[in-house]
């Protein structure tokens, strides 16, 4: 159905062509010039308004074709090319899109919009010369735009041009003054213009501004000892640290000088101190171990000082429960036995309760070690202080599971549906779903069942555990069979070697009276299984048994009666030589 505003502009149209055939009988050739192009723009201001309006509507294909239509009408229309650019951009048809951007800048070169996106439009097709002539100009007309020369330095970097890349850091520094950013800024791309001279000036020139700042002092140090003044950044240093000890930049900076000098005894002096740091953050000090952690590696991996270190960081007043883990992870990755591992763990938990990859670690360790009771108990504290994490619920119901205690197995299952969200893990949601559906099944709550194994397959279509029991379960039912057959199916092309995937195929081919191939599926399920339980041994009777073959199901059901004595309908089938539904 044709809007509004398309009604007016056939309306419109229908007029403008009277017009012209009077004017022809008249001869004004000049009014009609006149007449033609005043209808014309106002044919664009229609479209153009009913354009705008499909936009806000969500309705973008009927935006695309009015604006085009636009275009045609006044080729020269800014607003037009710039809103078609974006199209183009979604279209992922960059070429014209940037076609676009370019006319509409070119036409209205004042306007901040047009001449920005157009720079964002070359940055993204890699013109980044072009795109510092547009910013360039942009910053002429905005010298307040300060974001503008943040923009131009990272062009002029990808262009490596670092001659106008020192250029814009100075037009910055005369906007804020010298900082310690700017300036090690600068000094970078001297060096990497291998005038490490000028490097080195750079931050002599910011430690002179500011005398009295130990961290410009040991910026200082450090670009004397690049440069090859060692015993002059040493001296400096040592003066900053004679004037505050514990300043960390300049005992991280005095540490790496003597790992390079080789000085062992040094180095571990150094750290030392920094562990014990009074003023040193908990950042620090990790990143201080991790250092440590990967200096020893490199050596041949003897944990004893790293050992050392951790338990001197423990001992502390207030331990950090950073560190404690990362001392609990250097452990188990260090391989000590499973109980010092799991005791440290416990520790970071006496730190931090509500330390949920501390805890989650425990579980997975009593997991390994088939520790139900252990799981339950872990994840019931976790519910508590951390009542978001799914992975909590998902093991506890598990443990309760393997407990065959699926009364709390199920709540443990629903209360952590209840804290599904959008930024869920598909695979873990997934999961949920595909155990509530069999613990609701068990509990003959079919259709609840059918729906948890529905939101299952839609956060992971290709959920095959899931797949698998949906379709024995209809199954068993008698419903949706050709359903459950495809489901099935999706299983066995995943799995072809699965032997219970191929008896659930094999069971459902049966249920449909494919005899035939369902014995070629159950055989498959038989040969891929030389353990095969009593459930299976009885289906592939019963398909022998239905594919003509009594011998062979008769033998089939004694092997699974073996399995299963109490079952009274094997034995009947054996009796009466023939398949007894059940």
């Amino acid at each position: 159905m044709e809007s509004d505003g398309m009604k007016g502009f056939a309306l419109t149209m229908v007029g403008w062509l009277f017009g012209l055939a009077a004017l022809a009988q008249t001869g004004g050739v000049a009014a009609s010039a006149a007449v033609s192009n005043d209808s014309l723009l106002r044919q664009y201001d229609v479209l153009f308004n009913e354009a705008m309006l499909q936009r806000q509507k969500g309705r973008h294909d009927a935006t695309f074709d009015l604006l085009t239509r636009c275009l045609q009408l006044k080729p020269d229309a800014s607003e037009t090319l710039f809103f078609l650019a974006q199209y183009y951009t979604q279209m992922k048809q960059s070429d014209k899109a940037l076609v676009c951007f370019e006319r509409a800048a070119k036409l209205e070169p004042l306007n901040s919009t047009y001449m920005e996106t157009l720079a964002q439009a070359y940055v993204g097709a890699e013109k980044y010369a072009e795109a510092i002539t547009v910013v360039e100009k942009m910053y002429e007309r905005e010298k307040g735009r300060q974001e503008l020369l943040e923009m131009l330095y990272r062009l002029y970097i990808q262009e490596k041009d670092y001659a106008k890349a020192i250029g814009v850091l100075d037009r910055i520094e005369a906007i804020d003054g010298k900082n310690e950013r700017t300036t090690l800024a600068k000094s970078g791309l001297y060096v990497q213009m291998d005038e490490h001279g000028k490097a080195l000036a750079e931050v002599e020139t910011l430690a002179k501004a500011h005398p009295n700042d130990p961290n410009y002092q040991t910026v200082y140090a450090n670009a004397l000892m690049v440069n090859g003044e060692k015993e002059k950044g040493l001296a400096l240093l040592n003066q900053v640290l004679a004037d505050d000890a514990y300043n960390s930049r300049a005992l991280q900076l005095l540490r790496s000088y003597y790992t390079a000098e080789d000085d062992s005894v040094a180095v571990d002096t150094l750290t030392q101190k920094m562990l014990l740091n009074p003023r040193a953050t908990t950042e620090e000090k990790v990143f201080l171990m991790r250092e440590l952690i990967a200096e020893t590696e490199q050596q041949g991996g003897d944990s004893t000082k790293v050992l050392q270190n951790f338990a001197q960081l423990m001992t502390q007043p207030k331990p950090d429960a950073d560190i404690a883990e990362l001392r609990a992870a250097y452990m188990d990755l260090k391989k000590m036995p499973r109980d010092s591992v799991a005791a440290a763990l416990q520790q970071v938990l006496q730190i931090a309760p509500d330390r949920a990859s501390a805890r989650l670690h425990l579980v997975q360790f009593a997991w390994e070690a088939n520790d139900n009771d252990g799981i339950i108990a872990l994840c019931q504290a976790a519910r508590e202080y951390n009542p978001e994490e799914m992975a909590f619920y998902y093991y506890q119901g598990m443990a309760y599971y393997r407990q065959e205690d699926t009364d709390h197995a199920l709540e443990a299952f629903q209360n952590g549906i209840n804290v599904i969200n959008e930024d869920s893990s598909p695979e873990i949601v997934s999961d949920f779903y595909a155990v509530l559906g069999d613990l609701l099944f068990q509990k003959n709550r079919e259709r609840e069942a059918y729906a948890a194994y529905d939101s299952c397959l839609q956060w992971k279509p290709d959920n095959i555990g899931c797949l698998n029991n949906y379709a024995y379960y209809l199954s068993l039912k008698g419903e949706r069979i050709d359903e459950a057959e495809q489901m099935s199916y999706k299983t066995i092309k995943a799995q072809p070697q699965n032997a219970t995937y191929l008896d659930t195929y094999a069971w459902i081919l049966f249920v449909q009276q494919r005899y035939a191939e369902a014995r070629i599926y159950i055989d498959q399920a038989l040969q891929n299984d030389s353990t095969a339980g009593a459930v299976v041994t009885e289906h592939a009777g019963d398909i022998y048994a239905q594919a003509g073959d009594i011998e062979g199901a008769i033998g089939l059901w004694q092997k699974a009666l073996e399995q299963d004595p109490k079952n009274k309908i094997l034995a009947r089938k054996i009796k009466r030589k023939k398949y007894i539904k059940q």
